[in-house]
């Protein structure tokens, strides 16, 4: 009897923050011959997480990767980290960290002004597209952790290996901050005068680094 082919992981996508599902559309589109499913936060509309039988490669831009950085999810063959970082607030061991103030001030704002906050935060990324109708809520509880989430220890002790992807130029998480918090013993490829937005502005160059990690981390699939 014939053995059995190998069970291709399913590519699980998670956003970043003021983003949704739609956010990796394209990414999506360039890895089309992969199993797929997206979480979504909530910011606009229903939240979902999806919960894939069998091997999974778990895919997060900036917020999503600090939280699969702690919680990878069952069958995790690998991260990919794109803009991503495993702290984003400030602390005194981490000087290169966003001020929890300018958060603050952000989660401030957040709760007269939801339209304005994301509208700028999303124009310093670099996307100036229509926005739907805030959640505030999960927007609020999503930005205290960034300012609170600190998962290097979790990454230090990742029992699966981490593909990370950053832009040079990335205004939000910046190369020191990037850098400071993955660590020397993270290798992280670097698109020159890339930003905060690689899955839309570098679709391609980070399809062939997550083939490249797939042939990798599940070579026989």
């Amino acid at each position: 009897m014939p053995a059995a082919a190998p069970v291709r992981p399913t590519l699980l996508f998670v956003h970043g923050w003021t983003f949704d599902a739609a956010f990796w559309g394209p990414l999506a589109a360039a890895l089309a011959d992969w199993p797929q499913a997206m979480a979504d936060a909530g910011y606009f509309g229903p939240a979902h997480t999806p919960a894939p039988a069998g091997p999974v490669l778990a895919i997060g831009h900036s917020l999503g990767a600090l939280r699969l950085l702690g919680e990878p999810p069952p069958g995790c063959l690998g991260l990919v980290a794109i803009n991503g970082f495993a702290r984003f607030g400030a602390a005194a061991d981490f000087p290169e960290g966003v001020p929890a103030r300018m958060l603050d001030r952000m989660l401030n704002r957040l709760a007269a002004q939801p339209e304005t906050v994301l509208r700028d935060f999303r124009q310093r990324c670099g996307d100036t597209s229509a926005i739907g109708v805030p959640q505030v809520e999960p927007l609020a509880r999503d930005l205290r952790f960034l300012r609170d989430a600190d998962q290097r220890a979790a990454l230090a002790a990742l029992p699966v290996p981490l593909l990370a992807l950053a832009g040079a130029a990335d205004p939000i998480a910046t190369a020191p901050l990037t850098t400071a918090g993955f660590g020397a013993a993270i290798e992280i490829h670097w698109r020159e005068h890339g930003g905060h937005l690689l899955p839309l502005t570098d679709t391609d160059w980070c399809a062939r680094r997550i083939r490249a990690f797939l042939a990798r981390v599940a070579p026989a699939a």
